[in-house]
């Protein structure tokens, strides 16, 4: 985030909340884009998209009113903390075989037969 977005924002909005990673929210205190209130999130770190938590990308998106912190807090036992996506850090999934685990592979179980050209 530029210097001059984060400046607009303080002054320009008012915060709402701040979520587990630290991200804060604001909403616009004066004009509306379309009939809305405008919704910013200001990152903490590097502005990643993925680390904006659902509860929070439901409100920044304007599919419910308030946020849901109140919700998100009463998580059900099945469900798994949110993580932002770790593609291309060195978290990043990398099933068996692949170059960056060794390169080896389990050997197919004889069921694949292989097709050659007649």
């Amino acid at each position: 985030m530029s210097l001059g977005t984060w400046i607009y924002t303080l002054i320009n909005g008012a915060i709402v909340g701040k979520d587990e990673f630290g991200n804060k929210y604001y909403r616009g205190k004066g004009r509306k884009l379309n009939g809305r209130e405008r919704r910013r999130v200001v990152y903490k770190g590097n502005v990643e998209a993925s680390k904006v938590p659902p509860e929070w990308h439901a409100w920044l998106h304007f599919t419910v009113d308030e946020p849901l912190t109140v919700q998100a807090a009463q998580a059900r036992a099945w469900q798994q903390a949110h993580q932002p996506n770790q593609t291309g850090s060195p978290n990043a999934y990398r099933p068996e075989g692949h170059l960056l685990r060794g390169g080896n592979r389990a050997a197919a179980t004889g069921d694949y037969e292989a097709w050659t050209p007649e």
